[in-house]
């Protein structure tokens, strides 16, 4: 065992973030934490990282653990070299390193052999050749996924036993996204990671951290598993609830009786109700979920634009755009899908008719109302409120032509009370974006243009998002690194496949890559990663290869495979069943988490049998 949570509470202000929380992480762990925007899973990653101090509690960590975060926020202003700035994950002799590397003295070299810096110079070549990093660099110089990946190699000089991620894909276009994605598969160290990012949540994780409400449920098993198994959980308490506020208004209703009834009143139905008082005034309702809409305001013309031979530079720069020619129609949704910096805006400007092409034509539609999502949240102003953002002095907004108070709209999306008095500045980033949605959403538009509209959301308001788009009837352009997100939104992709040639795909991300699609830049980093000795991703067998036979041994096991999880599929569904039981959320805390960690567990015993089962049916053994 690396670490243990034993009982752990924590609260910000009367914001009560982990109730009681107990939970381990054990070697080769790869846990993904999920929660809702404001639940606290930076907190509790602080927590665990031991950057602050449990209310109550314990965090047993196992002796000798090294860990390290990979922090959210990317080393933009850094003036150091990479090297410098790797090697000073090792602390004070790092620095020292660093320091002998560019000026070597005697001075130093005596601080290194006290400090036994020696020993830890190879770890420093060694992460920087692994990452396919060049230590003369400079950190501030390096784009968004290499400043990724220059401080994940600050994380790994540690030769961490716990890496923890914070978002770590943010701004981080599809490339980096998948270059990271494959590497951490290959990290052979502990993982506890934050991420909205569904397609990496799926690919990395084999146990879910669930944070609801203060409380900490472990599933042991993948991200979609997890997700299926929460709306199970979250349903059955809802009807749980429902039957509890049935009875304590019943209750309620006979405590209100005449005269005659309250002489003959129970004294102990009397004390039993004000017991389920206390139950409901005790209950942490669920944040509720955004209620977005969107006004598609008047009906453009049938055509958006039309690109005949486009091509577009910058003054003594590369071509962004060569020979392009695309029509956007009204209802089309299309994903812009490439590397970062090679013209994915540009190209949004140029089908707007914001920039004029230097040679080809563009042909523009009629009645255009257009909205833009910008990820840099520049239509923000962080010393306004939410409310002085969104309502710019309006005490109402109209939407699908109705009126509607600017208090109640803003409740749409989760700002009531104070948090619609709050200065944006203060917000987080999952509420900033909330907050650019409901400005974008009340006013109306029929082309909606959406740059990383997903950063930093939940589960929950990604997929509401999601559902938002589908049944928006006019034009989408979405800029969007995430894959899931393209899939389930987009109907086409223009992908930017280098030195300005941009090709039109049927379908989302997954079916770019189907048919055959990629970027320079993978193709690039593909070499870099065979010239430096990286670990590739396993590619798929090929079918020609021949079956191997079986030892005798491994043939038994085979063998045994389908009872045991015939046995397995049964236990499942037996705790299944008596969970789908009202009796089974009155029972204690203890012993409903008692149950439901047998059911992570015996999922998660399935998973590795379905697993085993495939891998000695495909003779890899």
């Amino acid at each position: 065992m690396l670490l243990l949570l034993d009982g752990v509470s924590l609260r910000y202000g009367a914001q009560i973030l982990a109730d009681n929380v107990s939970a381990k992480i054990e070697r080769g762990d790869r846990i993904c934490l999920v929660g809702r925007n404001g639940e606290g899973k930076s907190s509790l990653l602080r927590l665990i990282a031991g950057r602050v101090d449990p209310d109550a509690g314990e965090v047993v960590r196992a002796s000798g653990l090294v860990m390290a975060t990979l922090e959210q926020e990317l080393p933009a202003d850094c003036p150091d070299s990479v090297y410098q700035y790797v090697a000073e994950g090792l602390g004070p002799i790092g620095q020292v390193l660093a320091g002998y590397r560019d000026t070597p003295s005697a001075e130093l070299q005596a601080k290194i052999e006290a400090g036994h810096g020696w020993d830890l110079l190879p770890r420093v070549d060694s992460v920087l050749d692994r990452l396919g990093l060049d230590p003369e660099e400079s950190v501030a110089d390096l784009s968004g996924g290499w400043q990724r990946r220059a401080a994940l190699a600050r994380a790994l000089v540690t030769e961490p036993d716990l890496l923890i991620l914070d978002e770590p894909t943010n701004h981080l276009d599809i490339a980096a996204v998948e270059w990271l994605e494959g590497f951490l598969d290959t990290y052979r160290g502990a993982l506890l990671f934050v991420s909205h990012d569904r397609a990496l949540a799926q690919r990395l994780s084999r146990t879910v951290w669930d944070l609801d409400r203060g409380y900490l449920r472990v599933f042991r098993c993948q991200f979609e598993r997890y997700q299926e198994e929460k709306e199970k959980l979250l349903e059955e308490e809802a009807r749980n609830e429902a039957l509890f506020d049935k009875k304590l208004a019943q209750e309620e209703t006979w405590i209100r009786q005449g005269i005659k009834a309250r002489r003959t009143r129970n004294e102990g139905r009397v004390r039993a109700l004000q017991g389920l008082r206390r139950q409901r005034e005790a209950r942490r309702t669920q944040q509720g979920i955004a209620r977005m809409s969107l006004d598609s305001g008047e009906v453009s013309g049938k055509l958006v634009a039309e690109l005949s031979n486009v091509s577009f530079a910058y003054p003594n720069e590369a071509p962004l755009i060569r020979d392009l020619s695309f029509t956007l129609m009204r209802g089309d949704k299309v994903g812009l899908i490439g590397p970062n910096g090679v013209g994915k805006s540009t190209l949004i400007r140029v089908l707007l008719g914001d920039l004029e092409p230097q040679s080809g034509q563009v042909r523009l539609g009629t009645k255009q109302q257009v909205a833009y999502f910008d990820q840099r949240r520049d239509q923000l102003n962080p010393e306004l409120t939410v409310l002085d953002n969104v309502g710019q002095g309006r005490d109402s907004v109209t939407v699908g032509g109705k009126s509607r108070h600017i208090m109640s709209y803003l409740s749409d999306f989760l700002f009531t009370g104070l948090k619609a008095r709050t200065k944006v500045g203060a917000l987080s980033g999952g509420e900033r974006n909330r907050a650019l949605l409901a400005k974008l959403f009340s006013q109306p538009a029929n082309i909606l243009v959406l740059d990383e509209p997903t950063n930093d959301l939940d589960v929950e308001t990604l997929e509401l998002l999601e559902k938002l788009l589908l049944d928006f009837s006019g034009t989408v352009l979405l800029v969007s690194h995430d894959r899931a997100f393209l899939d389930n939104v987009v109907d086409s992709c223009l992908a930017f496949e280098g030195q300005g040639c941009i090709r039109e795909y049927v379908g989302g991300y997954a079916d770019f890559i189907r048919q055959g699609g990629s970027f320079e830049q993978e193709s690039k980093e593909e070499k870099l990663s065979e010239s430096k000795g990286k670990p590739k991703p396993a590619e798929a067998e090929s079918p020609q290869v021949k079956k191997k036979k079986l030892s005798y041994k491994l043939q038994r096991e085979l063998d045994g495979l389908p009872a045991l999880i015939e046995q397995l599929e049964g236990e499942v569904n037996a705790i299944e069943t008596e969970m789908a039981d009202p009796a089974f959320y009155q029972q204690e805390q203890a012993r409903m988490q008692e149950r439901l960690n047998l059911l992570a567990d015996k999922q998660s015993q399935l998973e590795v049998a379905f697993d085993r089962w495939s891998e000695l049916e495909g003779g890899d053994e």
